[in-house]
């Protein structure tokens, strides 16, 4: 593969992390209609897939943030990937939930961490980037200074564009829709004729059918 995002995308579909269903649907939990679901959990159970992401990751955050001090997952599906950057870079790792703890401390953000570090949160999937960007809010409230976000993958919705610029919040990602759907046709993993069908999907998610 030339590109990390066209490698990246390769291994997804190999490993039916993501599923392609021009002709029929799927029904996210927001009720829309998708031709695509994307399972990055599904990684972990392959190494040299899980391996591939994780020296990818590495290999970014190297690249674009040399002074992070700490790395922070989203829970839950981006805990393991960020553990894994973390054991590689030698560095902290800590996560944030979904919501705070009813019980206990009520912690919201979970492990060892001080004011003003400067954090890399890792997210497995970006759709319209509410649920990632609660957890850069959340950092950022308890003081931490984020740097950007990395995931393994995006739909590149312009929904999602929008919600990182206004929130000041750089979002890289190792693979992305536009990449995956060029590989899944070159490959014969779709046909050239669905091509447009998951195109337009992508354009107007919430009225496809």
């Amino acid at each position: 593969m030339n590109t990390v995002a066209e490698k990246v995308a390769s291994n997804l579909l190999e490993i039916k992390a993501i599923k392609l269903e021009p002709l029929n649907s799927f029904t996210w939990a927001s009720g829309w209609k998708s031709p695509i679901y994307c399972d990055n959990r599904k990684t972990l159970s392959f190494p040299k897939v899980r391996d591939c992401i994780k020296n990818e990751f590495v290999n970014l955050i190297k690249e674009k943030y040399p002074d992070v001090e700490v790395i922070a997952g989203v829970a839950t599906g981006a805990i393991a990937h960020g553990v894994l950057v973390a054991e590689a870079m030698d560095l902290p790792f800590i996560y944030v939930r979904s919501s705070a703890k009813s019980h206990g401390m009520e912690n919201l953000i979970e492990g060892y961490y001080e004011k003003g570090q400067k954090v890399v949160v890792v997210e497995d999937l970006v759709s319209t980037g509410g649920s990632s960007l609660k957890a850069v809010n959340a950092l950022r409230d308890a003081g931490c200074e984020v740097l950007g976000m990395v995931a393994i993958f995006s739909y590149g919705f312009s929904l999602a564009q929008d919600n990182f610029v206004k929130s000041n919040c750089e979002l890289t990602t190792l693979s992305n829709y536009d990449a995956m759907i060029d590989l899944a046709i070159k490959s014969g993993y779709v046909h050239a004729s669905e091509e447009n069908k998951l195109k337009q999907w992508r354009l107007s998610p919430e009225t496809y059918k």
